[in-house]
């Protein structure tokens, strides 16, 4: 009977072990989108203050504001992973 209920506990570990890192891929994720958010806003914030704009017109005359990360709502949705229950 211990035999045949291996194969069973096996599974269930790897299967959390596989959401757990769902989950922090997903975190890295959000974690990665924030950060580049921050720093677009941070370089945009300084190309049109008083000290970075002088700054910025000295040394590069051609520094454009970037865009900001936007993203649908309907697509920062959690892919649904099936294992075929």
């Amino acid at each position: 009977m211990v035999v045949e209920r291996y194969p069973t506990l096996t599974a269930t570990e790897d299967y959390i072990t596989l959401q757990s890192q769902l989950e922090g891929t997903e975190n890295r994720i959000a974690v990665a989108r924030r950060d580049n958010i921050d720093a677009v806003r941070a370089y945009n914030k300084e190309l049109r203050t008083f000290p970075g704009r002088i700054r910025v017109m000295i040394l590069y005359g051609d520094a454009v504001p970037m865009e900001n990360f936007s993203i649908e709502e309907a697509e920062t949705a959690v892919p649904k992973v099936t294992f075929g229950d």
